[in-house]
């Protein structure tokens, strides 16, 4: 099973080398990070809380509802998963919505969940499970990567999309989500692929769904950009003797408090865009109008795994090279400003903050889950120092609701 997944993993490394705009040759290596200098010395900004602890497989995903119910995921990447969605109540995590969506055996994959790797509260506090469809970053078939909403009053689905083929590809990795429900009649979907670089739309009434930006060069990784976490140069070692540069697409995913824009970066890259969303939302746009309302607002410093946005206009970003997370208002006329960003929790503990999510009691709840240690990265051994965890941080602020 493990020289199986070794080799998907290779398979999958030397076709994201292979991708145009990806720079070979005496360019790797990682760039300076200037913009945060003083937090090398690990003087600890913020004050993070600890709010859940994970002895088991390595989360990816958090959210909370409006109630404060938690609920996570855990993808396929090779721990063991009994189930992929979870709740966690008083400190120990519970399949959800119950095992049997969590259970694969014997069921096509199209009637379970497969591997998740987002789970977002929506503004009308409904549940929606971003399954990626991809065992160990392996290649999708129809009927795995999908998107399901629960009824958080009921826990049944309400909503099952089955992605088409020509929507999540085979290389397709579908990242994480954000929604704004004013648009159409009953709302849209916005999700990043990490693993071609795109943007996908969804219709959350009939689940009629569409790529954007695939061929845009602010859904790609940044040529030659190779991140530096813990001091070493984060890199792909699958095999012994086998090191490749780690190519991750559109990643952070965060929409505006007025609904206007849509952010996002790749995770193997600095720079954050964002694309306008009326163009995002028509289907009859054509790709090149789409691709001409992209703002780059510069260099913002570092690889960043998740986005969030609040209510007053502020995007939040991790950044897994200075285990902190910083906050910036975009603005295309001060984007040269460093003053315009800055650093709300910096933190030892803080070992690859990933997901970010923003809930009603004011806090910025966020995933720390040590994917630097893995073996893949690691060329071997395990380095991950259980448990896992789920901080928070208070930001007295609230989460954007377009419903």
């Amino acid at each position: 099973m493990k020289r199986s997944l070794i080799r998907v993993m290779l398979a999958i490394c030397l076709v994201a080398f292979a991708l145009p705009g990806y720079a070979s040759g005496p360019n790797w290596g990682p760039g300076p990070c200037h913009h945060y200098p003083d937090l090398a010395e690990d003087a600890p900004v913020g004050e993070i809380e600890p709010v859940a602890f994970f002895n088991g497989p390595m989360p990816t995903g958090v959210t909370v509802s409006r109630h404060g119910r938690m609920f996570v995921n855990f993808p396929q990447w090779g721990d063991t998963v009994e189930y992929t969605v979870a709740e966690v109540r008083h400190g120990k995590t519970f399949a959800y919505p119950n095992q049997s969506l969590n259970n694969c055996k014997n069921k096509e994959q199209k009637d379970c969940f497969v591997a998740v790797q987002s789970v977002v509260v929506d503004p009308k506090d409904r549940l929606w499970v971003l399954d990626t469809g991809s065992i160990g970053f392996g290649p999708t078939t129809y009927g795995g990567p999908k998107l399901v909403g629960i009824d958080l009053k009921t826990n049944k689905a309400f909503k099952w999309f089955l992605f088409p083929t020509d929507v999540a590809l085979a290389t397709t990795y579908l990242n994480d989500i954000r929604f704004d429900l004013t648009r159409g009649t009953e709302g849209m979907a916005f999700i990043t692929d990490s693993g071609t670089g795109a943007i996908i739309v969804v219709d959350l009434a009939d689940g009629k769904s569409w790529r954007r930006l695939a061929n845009d060069q602010s859904t790609k990784a940044l040529a030659g950009y190779l991140p530096m976490v813990e001091g070493k140069t984060l890199m792909l070692r699958p095999a012994p003797g086998v090191i490749i540069p780690l190519v991750v697409n559109s990643d952070g995913i965060a929409i505006s408090n007025d609904g206007k824009k849509l952010y996002y970066s790749a995770l193997t890259g600095r720079r954050l865009y964002s694309v306008s969303v009326d163009a995002l939302a028509n289907p009859a746009t054509l790709d090149a109008a789409v691709a001409a309302t992209v703002i780059d607002y510069g260099d913002k410093g570092c690889a960043s795994d998740g986005l969030e946005s609040d209510a007053d206009g502020w995007v939040y970003l991790t950044d897994i090279e200075h285990n902190s997370i910083h906050r910036m208002k975009p603005d295309p006329d001060q984007v040269k400003s460093q003053a315009s960003i800055e650093t709300i929790a910096h933190d030892p503990r803080m070992l690859w903050p990933d997901t970010l999510s923003l809930a009603y009691d004011g806090y910025l709840y966020f995933t720390a889950n040590q994917i630097q240690r893995q073996p893949v990265h690691t060329g071997g051994p395990d380095l991950r120092d259980k448990p896992y965890v789920v901080y928070r941080i208070k930001v007295n602020a609230k989460p954007v609701a377009l419903k």
